[in-house]
């Protein structure tokens, strides 16, 4: 069995003047600051922090968890997922079945913070029976999930915060020689601002009712996304349920290489280990369900409950164009640029190939072509409130869902 060890807190962090983030001319600048870091690889200006050993490869990726035997998932087993859907739409068998994915895109997720916020001013807003996060999106979800008497928190979260309140700088040795270019103590310590224990207990209710709010990691030790659900760990007895939850949203939006990564302390056979967890977008950008599950099979025509997935990319279906400079950092930088973005479109055409196997309602909502604010920098306040305001626009008119993703859509 697998359990959370007590901390012991040994990481030196190294303060800094080197600011990295995402987005478009940002991710030119990661892949400079990588590139250095190789170069400079070689030199020692700050000792690194140490980790314990990893979890043996013949027990990573195990599923029991804090001894709560549903806290996490593998996302390529469907079948550990299915036991918890099929309590859940046994606890709800009387209410609709409507899924809310929120994908990763870090400043871009005050677009679908605005969206939520606008669909609940115009009306018809649904109770999302499944709530699903990763990065960005997991630190919506919690709130997404929680309805609309939550939408001031999705608010202030992308409207009235400031670059200090989610990165800390590091001098470039300090960095290179770490294991980030930042330091994420303010975004942790964001996160602990909004996700208290009030929060906590009002989504173990809600678990306990039948709802699923899940939140994706992923494990860098086994290479695999990681679903965690967080209802059950709410639920459970465990004396540092939130503290993990903390963590796990964290992680979820840790950037390997922007963010350190998040490390749990676990004991195997009474023998300290530590996984190591960081953005879930690493894996998938945005996640519903796994494919190997199969929701048509869990939903039997006598239920009569017809399913409806909304997916919010908070993105744009391709990068915005640019006059590339020939030089090799800027090169490169685009080209992870838009390899992300290509990633994420295949994310968009494996839900939907998967809903449209399980007669599941398609809405697909993006950031379009209308939207022309110019992105000037890591976590801007002028850019996120203005893209706020535009999701929330689009939820107050009523947005015009795709029906498939863009390339397919009518």
């Amino acid at each position: 069995m697998l359990r959370l060890a007590p901390f012991t807190p040994k990481t030196l962090r190294c303060r800094s003047a080197v600011s990295v983030g995402l987005s478009g001319r940002l991710e030119r600048r990661v892949a400079g600051l990588l590139l250095v870091a190789g170069l400079l690889s070689p030199l020692n200006g700050c000792a690194g922090p140490q980790r314990f050993n990893a979890v043996p490869s013949a027990l990573a990726g195990e599923t029991r968890f804090l001894q709560v035997a549903n806290a996490r998932f593998d996302a390529d087993d469907g079948s550990a997922l299915e036991a918890e859907l099929r309590k859940a739409l046994k606890l709800g068998a009387a209410s609709p079945l409507d899924l809310l994915a929120l994908s990763g895109g870090k400043e871009d997720g005050a677009f679908g913070a605005g969206l939520l916020v606008g669909w609940t001013l115009r009306g018809g807003r649904p109770a999302f029976r499944i709530v699903t996060g990763t990065s960005t999106g997991a630190l919506a979800a919690p709130f997404a999930f929680l309805g609309s008497g939550f939408d001031w928190a999705l608010e202030s979260m992308y409207t009235k915060t400031q670059p200090d309140d989610i990165i800390a700088r590091r001098f470039i040795m300090a960095a290179v020689n770490s294991d980030a270019m930042m330091d994420s103590a303010p975004l942790q310590r964001m996160i602990a601002t909004y996700l208290d224990g009030r929060i906590l207990e009002l989504i173990a209710a809600e678990y306990e009712k039948g709802r699923l709010l899940l939140i994706a990691t992923t494990n860098l030790d086994t290479g695999k996304l990681v679903i965690w659900n967080i209802g059950a760990i709410a639920a459970s007895a465990h004396p540092r349920r939130l503290e993990l939850v903390r963590k796990i949203v964290l992680a979820s939006a840790a950037l390997p290489g922007m963010f350190p990564p998040v490390m749990l302390d676990v004991l195997v056979d009474e023998s300290r280990h530590q996984e190591m967890h960081v953005d879930g977008g690493t894996v998938s950008q945005i996640f519903l369900y796994p494919p190997s599950l199969s929701l048509k099979k869990l939903l039997q025509p006598r239920d009569r409950v017809r399913a409806t997935a909304y997916i919010v990319r908070n993105g744009r279906i391709s990068p915005t164009p640019e006059n590339v400079e020939r030089k090799t950092l800027a090169i490169a930088g685009r080209a992870i640029e838009t390899m992300i973005t290509s990633n994420g479109a295949g994310d968009l055409y494996r839900i939907y190939t998967t809903t449209q196997r399980d007669n599941v309602g398609f809405n697909l909502a993006l950031i379009e072509r209308d939207f022309q604010v110019p992105y000037t920098g890591v976590f801007d306040t002028h850019y996120m409130r203005s893209l706020f305001a535009y999701g929330r626009e689009k939820g107050l008119n009523g947005y015009n869902w795709l029906k498939a993703p863009p390339g397919l859509a009518k």
